[in-house]
């Protein structure tokens, strides 16, 4: 039976991360939380780099999980949930993909610099599932692909504190503390915003997988005093359809670069793997 498959119809789920996302996802799962976790989908391990303070942050979990190191988590479960810093995420993904398993990346904008994980997938029968995270519509984005894109173009305005030390920020001297107006930080493509902002615009590694490339996907990045919220605007080109679409997320209080809806979107797509009914492409 491929790794990846689920043994009397359970799914056992590890996640590498156990920060505002890893955190919210693992009690989620947990069979204490109110809505019963997920049928079909267990919780069997975490992963965090203060391992000590991830067993205390799992006070109150019914069935806290035992917590090991990211080499690790392949080896105990059909699905890897990757939710740690972009600079740990070659070594979430690469065990994963080798053990043949179902990888759920959050930090989307590191694959776009490891695409041999997509051919090696492929090789091992892992499968590489990317959450359409704070972002929406990409299944239109999707569907339109199937035909022929024109253009994608997204516009994000994030509260300039959202932005902070970002490493384009750094390696340009760019300013965004006391802002009164809006400040463009980056244009260019999806590609190149993933390595400038590798904790702060994934959506847009998203869009572009979902469409026309990264390298045709283009971007503009804003710090904006004006916006509460982490706001994207899409517009999409094609030979079957022409859309816009505007998303304001909620900033998580505990990390502020992600949104609130991020972890909803990896428990929906966990949700899918397993419920008999799958809305959506």
């Amino acid at each position: 039976m491929p790794a990846n498959r689920s043994i009397g119809g359970e799914l056992t789920v590890a996640i590498g991360g156990f920060g505002a996302i890893g955190a919210k996802v693992a009690r989620a799962l947990d069979s204490a939380d109110p809505r019963g976790g997920i049928p079909g989908i267990r919780l069997v391990a975490i992963s965090a780099r203060d391992q000590d303070g991830a067993r205390g942050r799992m006070a109150g979990m019914a069935l806290p999980p035992p917590v090991v190191g990211l080499d690790e988590l392949a080896g105990l479960a059909n699905i890897v949930v990757e939710c740690a810093p972009a600079a740990v995420f070659a070594e979430v993904a690469e065990a994963a993909v080798e053990a043949g398993k179902i990888f759920i990346p959050l930090s989307c904008g590191a694959l776009l610099q490891h695409p041999h994980l997509i051919d090696r997938a492929a090789e091992t029968g892992a499968r590489i599932i990317v959450p359409t995270g704070a972002l929406l519509g990409l299944d239109a984005v999707r569907a339109a692909s199937e035909g022929v894109i024109h253009s994608v173009h997204m516009v994000t305005r994030k509260p300039p504190n959202g932005l902070a030390g970002a490493p384009h920020l750094v390696e340009n001297n760019i300013n965004v503390e006391n802002l009164t107006v809006a400040k463009l930080v980056f244009e260019g493509t999806a590609r190149g915003a993933a390595k400038a902002f590798p904790a702060n615009v994934n959506v847009a590694a998203a869009l572009s997988l979902a469409g026309n490339g990264p390298d045709n996907t283009t971007i503009e990045i804003w710090a904006d005093p004006g916006v509460t919220r982490n706001t994207h605007t899409i517009n999409v080109d094609s030979d079957a359809t022409r859309f816009e679409m505007t998303i304001e997320g909620i900033p998580s209080p505990k990390n502020p670069a992600t949104g609130l809806l991020t972890p909803l979107s990896v428990l929906a797509t966990l949700r899918g793997l397993v419920s008999p009914l799958k809305v959506g492409t």
